[in-house]
């Protein structure tokens, strides 16, 4: 490719047009150049291209391809997501072999009786029923792979292209659906101009993960997408006729996207009541005032990196006096390439979608599945997103949260 192009990203103030945003960013840097050498590992490229092509948000740019897409199974005729190896994906040989984290062992009867009832002699010998059903409870919760490891695909998903409430976006969720638990939803917004099959790699991890994930065709921003989108599954969810017929928990959204689709998805847990956390790909508010407008009662995160023309608007956005709500700012680090922020270069615009997407599933394993333990992943002075190593790439998380 003869030269690279950027991604766009709008705030929500109207009168700022994409490419008053993009002036702002590159004025002092002017174009990103395509990092050399990087196989895909570093800021702004798309994993898997031979060529290093830059991730390009454009209307007409050919839709990139990134390595982390390959996917256990793609039940539609597209060729876009490669599969993946066989090593990377738990594939259940039946429906048994498919169990909810929280239900890996049944609470049985202390004593196998024939009666639905026994009696226990106490030491005063009077007797005392006790209820003997052999009907073990419903695991609380929301429905998580067993598998736990966010750098992996976990279970076998069913992937379908051109659907949506605009027959433009993609459904994928675990092929075999939990019966005993509900499964939490994530909305997946893309970076303008960019389709959203470019992010199959984000969508398969998530969805194999045990949440149901609708990847928005477009993103403008401001909620308009993201909103009719929720309803769409929510109709689903409450058609008998309907595979996701009451498989969701619609208490437990979350949302997150890249670049524009990042701030489709902090518009969505300011407005939407229905979406509880957020995590923004590369993104942040251009004004600076909307992760101020999050409620404390809600959770949010920010995943850049160190060179990307994001980072003063994720900075300055988490940075906010007026932020309430508990949040994470999480930099990529130690990347390989010429994109440039602040003196850094290294990961840039393109790193939080296939890089760091592991930070992305854990977010969502821990605010909507109930992971209370991933707190230490966040929170503190050591956890793997705050200190660690980049498992899989080139670098090191450095986080940093308030308000929990």
């Amino acid at each position: 490719m003869a030269s690279s192009l950027v991604f766009l990203n709008c705030g929500e103030d109207s009168s700022t047009s994409p490419m008053d945003y993009l002036s702002q960013l590159s004025s002092s840097s002017g174009e990103i150049a395509p990092n050399p050498g990087d196989g895909g590992a570093s800021s702004g490229l798309v994993p898997g291209s031979s060529d290093s092509a830059p991730v390009i948000e454009s209307s007409s740019a050919t839709t990139p391809v990134p390595e982390s897409s390959a996917v256990a199974e793609n039940t539609t005729s597209s060729s876009d997501v490669a599969p993946a190896s066989s090593a990377d994906v738990q594939t259940p040989t039946s429906s048994a072999e498919v169990t909810p984290a929280s239900s890996s062992s049944e609470e049985k009867p202390a004593e196998s009786s024939s009666s639905s009832e026994k009696k226990v002699e106490s030491s005063s010998s009077e007797k005392v029923v006790e209820s003997s059903s052999s009907e073990a409870p419903k695991p609380a919760g929301v429905f998580l792979a067993e598998g736990k490891d966010e750098t992996k695909d976990q279970l076998k998903v069913k992937y379908i292209e051109r659907t949506g409430w605009d027959g433009g976006g993609i459904l994928a969720y675990p092929e075999q659906l939990s019966s005993t638990q509900k499964h939490a939803v994530v909305v997946w917004g893309p970076g303008g101009g960019t389709e959203p099959g470019a992010y199959g790699g984000m969508i398969h991890r998530l969805a194999s993960h045990g949440f149901v994930v609708i990847a928005l065709k477009e993103s403008p921003g401001n909620a308009s997408q993201g909103k009719p989108a929720l309803d769409w599954l929510e109709k689903k969810n409450k058609d008998p006729n309907d595979p996701l017929y009451q498989k969701l928990d619609m208490t437990k959204v979350g949302c997150s996207g890249h670049s524009m689709g990042g701030l489709e998805s902090e518009q969505m847990v300011i407005q939407d009541s229905r979406v509880i956390t957020a995590m923004l790909n590369n993104s942040g508010d251009l004004g600076h005032t909307a992760m101020s407008q999050v409620s404390p009662q809600k959770t949010i995160g920010i995943v850049y990196g160190e060179g990307g023309m994001e980072r003063p608007n994720a900075e300055a956005d988490y940075n906010n006096n007026g932020v309430k709500a508990p949040a994470c700012l999480i930099k990529m680090t130690g990347g390989q390439g010429n994109e440039c922020q602040q003196g850094e270069c290294g990961w840039g615009h393109g790193s939080g979608p296939w890089g760091g997407m592991a930070a992305t599933v854990a977010w969502m394993r821990w605010h909507l599945g109930g992971e209370d333990f991933r707190k230490a992943d966040f929170v503190g002075t050591s956890g793997r997103y705050i200190n660690g190593e980049i498992i899989g790439e080139r670098g090191h998380w450095k986080g940093t949260c308030k308000n929990f």
